[in-house]
């Protein structure tokens, strides 16, 4: 098997698990999960240097940050797949007295997980603060993070763009995820942010684009190319353009789904349109 159909496969099977999940207790956010499914499989199992096990420091291995929270479901069955925690443990999500909470949180100890999440716009500066870390460590290795489009609404987010150019946070990869959807609507409708590219560049950024989201080979393409240019006195930001809901017919290309479950029938729609030819096994 390819690498890329692994990948793919891979892919295939978060998606399950992200519908399961969120159908379980009727609630959670599928629709942003389902958008970031290849971009969470490229940068665990293709991109990031981890070391085995976990541990907080993260000193020696590349460091990822979720600020966008609220697509915990996506985040959960990655990190679950790639050997953090049981993917049994996936049954137990948002259920009284789990470790996957809506949002994920540090005080349960779940592996994998380094900041909570919640007011959006925060991770930006955690982000750079760990990534500055990393620098005054001496460690070689980088950050990464990703954030939702409609949450660069939040002005915290531009004082931290300043300060990462400012100081100089080369070794940050900063990822957006232009879904174009947020909870209320289109983005665009709700607070049109213009040209997010001309932004990054005018804090003196480098900043390059992913158009096909929702593509293994273009992301891989697209985040090596990202790291490439890291190391070289500038944050890096990648404009990832993928679609909310991608993968399940009926949620695509609409806020509808943000935040909203499917019923027993949507379910098994759902399943039916991501059968997976990989052979791995639903939690």
């Amino acid at each position: 098997m390819s690498d890329t159909q692994h990948l793919q496969n891979f892919s295939t099977q978060v998606r399950r698990d992200i519908l399961r999940m969120v159908h379980a207790v009727n609630s959670g956010h599928p629709g942003g999960s389902l958008g970031c499914a290849e971009f969470f499989t490229v940068l665990y199992q293709h991109l990031m240097d981890r070391k085995p096990g976990f541990d907080m420091d993260g000193i020696g291995e590349d460091l990822f940050f979720l600020s966008n929270g609220h697509i915990s479901p996506v985040f959960y069955s990655v990190l679950a797949r790639s050997g953090y925690f049981p993917i049994s443990e996936l049954a137990t999500f948002r259920k009284l007295n789990s470790r996957l909470q809506g949002h994920p949180t540090t005080h349960e100890g779940l592996p994998g997980v380094r900041m909570a999440s919640g007011s959006l716009g925060q991770g930006m500066s955690v982000a750079i603060g760990a990534a500055h870390a990393k620098k005054l460590n001496n460690c070689s290795h980088l950050v990464y993070s990703l954030h939702g489009d409609g949450e660069l609404q939040e002005g915290q987010n531009w004082e931290a763009i300043m300060y990462a150019s400012a100081k100089k946070i080369d070794n940050l990869i900063a990822t957006i995820d232009l879904n174009g959807q947020q909870i209320d609507g289109p983005t665009d409708e709700v607070l049109n942010m213009g040209n997010l590219k001309a932004k990054f560049e005018a804090f003196d950024w480098d900043v390059l684009e992913i158009k096909e989201g929702n593509n293994i080979e273009a992301i891989i393409k697209g985040m090596e190319e990202a790291k490439s240019r890291s190391g070289k006195g500038k944050p890096v930001c990648v404009l990832l353009y993928t679609v909310m809901g991608h993968g399940v017919d009926f949620m695509m290309h609409t806020h509808a789904w943000h935040g909203k479950a499917p019923n027993d029938d949507q379910l098994a729609i759902g399943l039916a349109q991501n059968y997976n030819t990989g052979g791995e096994l639903d939690y």
